[in-house]
């Protein structure tokens, strides 16, 4: 892959059109705070919940790119919900519309030989590591996938 398709992977799966349904950006629009923190599905999480941990994860991915280092997400993997206002919610999805803008920056500026570099030796599932740095931007684009179904499964619609 190239850095223009990875980045063309990412747009496509937070904002664009792909072709698998809507995008993470785009099932979002018109949720409201009430409906987000609700848990129509008794034991899964709430798409406020689902909200945070994409944010959590793009900002990881990004701090990888950055450091050549792995590690959990700084703010854990499925951050808590604390503060269920309705601004609350508009702070959550500006945060993923801000992770997402610093993650296209970042990977917007690597060369595509830098791609098929390795982080991490051996493959560490829980860790993320042991793939390339190509492989760990696309299964963002596929994470963002993943959950953008859950949220169109979870959100009530007209």
């Amino acid at each position: 892959m190239t850095t223009r398709d990875l980045v063309s992977l990412l747009e496509e799966a937070y904002d664009g059109e792909p072709w698998h349904g809507p995008a993470l950006h785009t099932v979002l629009e018109g949720v409201l705070a009430r409906d987000a923190v609700a848990k129509p599905v008794a034991g899964r999480h709430s798409i406020w919940e689902i909200v945070l941990h994409a944010t959590s994860w793009t900002r990881e991915v990004d701090r990888r790119l950055q450091t050549g280092t792995a590690g959990p997400p700084v703010d854990g993997d499925w951050p808590a919900v604390t503060d269920t206002t309705p601004q609350a919610w508009q702070a959550a999805l500006q945060a993923l519309g801000q992770a997402h803008a610093s993650l296209i920056t970042t990977v917007g500026q690597w060369p595509d030989h830098r791609w098929d570099e390795m982080l991490g030796d051996a493959r560490n599932l829980p860790e993320g590591t042991g793939v390339s740095f190509g492989v760990m931007v696309a299964g963002l684009a596929t994470h963002h996938a993943y959950h953008a179904g859950q949220i169109a499964i979870l959100a009530p619609r007209d």
